[in-house]
């Protein structure tokens, strides 16, 4: 389907799930808002990632970290350096684009796939200069420069460079600023990991494509700590690549839509030694969705020769290790178009389009839909009835207005598995018709049987 992506993002605002920030003041570039159904499937894929990665295991434990941390941390870490990307600037518009996403449109368009990612601001002007690539506009461009992606901000009422702060541009920091801490409270054996979910925040200068690439976004990921001389990290690698594209597919994403893709040297951060995504084919190509990298000892290293504090793991004889990591990172914001587009149908029923999300159980925003066959009282009544039984377990909701079958149509585009139709007969006998989102299929049930 070419025109997807303008389906997914126009049913995403008619039926409450996310919404261009500030509209009513023109909006703001790669900044958006969830609405009711957005944040309840937000909510349930935050749940599901937590009850896998945390809840279901005994060596994983949860932390959750400020936003704004001490401009020292990002210093140790490498991100007030290395934290960039390319820009190029369109010498007419004056618009700003990251040169990489330039290039890989530019061949994307040709027919071709082509991977610039880790390339220097001079390598990526060889490659433009080389094809003639102009603007989206078709203005020529200027020389590639870097950017940071840090957002600067500043603490305190008197400005200067004393004052400056930055949010955060991962969650990664304040999981290893909180090691020690986790050690000291829980006393966890290695190996063992430390999660958490949470905003983000990235001065992107390219466009975002809905909700795949914004301001801000969430993140869900853990650091797991190990020593190298007891735990392979080849062996722990594969064991979380394998659990990564098992909570992908129990998201109900179509595995012939996913791959992994190990990044070339030159592409590796600079505290990775092995980094993979977990990518999702887009309609303008694979992009990543979850990565896994191999940090090494580089952060907790790193930050205690800066900060000075003992960040080693003491074994009982008294052994003394810096424990080496492996991140496992999970895009929610990203996660949440995909899903839309991934779990996106249409299908003919009696001469007409209907049109519903086939999203898991477990992910759906509604999982029951109570629907009185019209609004009178008696079984608006039986209704309310039904939805303080289910609504114990589940998230409900009692829809009255429109006619039966426009209730369904709106109950199918957000994903809704179950509709229970109250009708004048259930007066009579106790039952009610659940009508299946997939298969359409309607069986009577008695209401003592829900």
């Amino acid at each position: 389907m070419s025109d997807l992506f303008d389906k997914i993002v126009s049913l995403s605002k008619r039926r409450g799930f996310i919404f261009p920030s500030c509209e009513i003041y023109g909006g703001l570039a790669n900044a958006y808002d969830y609405g009711h159904y957005g944040v309840l499937l937000k909510d349930n894929i935050k749940n599901l990632w937590f009850k896998r990665f945390v809840q279901d295991r005994t060596d994983i434990f949860r932390v959750e970290s400020s936003i704004i941390l001490n401009p020292k941390v990002w210093e140790a870490s490498g991100h007030v350096k290395t934290f960039c990307d390319v820009m190029i600037e369109d010498t007419v518009t004056n618009k700003r684009y990251r040169a990489d996403h330039l290039i890989e449109d530019f061949f994307h368009q040709k027919g071709d796939e082509q991977n610039v990612d880790g390339l220097t601001p001079e390598e990526l002007q060889s490659i433009i200069d080389e094809n003639g690539i102009l603007s989206p506009d078709g203005n020529p461009l200027s020389k590639a420069r870097k950017f940071n992606l840090l957002f600067e901000t500043e603490i305190g009422i008197v400005e200067g460079e004393g004052n400056r702060a930055f949010l955060r541009g991962e969650i990664a920091q304040g999981i290893f600023l909180n090691f020690k801490n986790i050690m000291d409270s829980l006393s966890p054996k290695l190996p063992f990991g430390i999660a958490q979910a949470g905003k983000a925040f990235r001065n992107e200068i390219s466009k975002g494509q809905f909700t795949f690439r914004t301001l801000e976004f969430d993140l869900m990921e853990f650091e797991y700590f190990f020593d190298p001389e007891n735990n392979s990290w080849e062996e722990l690698f594969d064991f979380w690549q394998e659990k990564i594209m098992d909570f992908a597919l129990e998201c109900g994403l179509d595995k012939e839509k996913l791959r992994f893709r190990d990044h070339e040297d030159f592409e590796l951060s600079h505290y990775s030694k092995r980094t993979i995504d977990l990518e999702y084919k887009f309609p303008w190509g694979y992009k990543e969705m979850f990565a896994l990298a191999y940090r090494t000892d580089f952060d907790l290293k790193n930050h205690q020769e800066q900060s000075k504090q003992n960040l080693n793991y003491v074994y009982p004889d008294g052994k003394k290790v810096t424990p080496h990591v492996l991140e496992p990172t999970f895009g929610l914001s990203r996660l949440m178009t995909i899903l839309l587009m991934d779990a996106y149908r249409e299908e003919d029923v009696d001469g007409s389009q209907r049109v519903f999300l086939q999203l898991p159980f477990d992910l759906a925003p509604v999982k029951y839909a109570i629907l009185p066959l019209i609004k009178k009282p008696e079984l608006i009544e039986v209704a309310d009835k039904i939805y303080n039984k289910l609504s114990e377990k589940y998230n409900c909701e009692v829809h009255l207005s429109g006619s039966i079958g426009k209730r369904y149509r709106k109950q199918d585009e957000i994903g809704t598995p179950y509709c229970i139709t109250v009708d004048f007969d259930t007066l009579e006998d106790g039952c009610v018709t659940i009508r299946n989102r997939d298969t359409l299929k309607q069986e009577r049930v008695s209401i003592d049987e829900l």
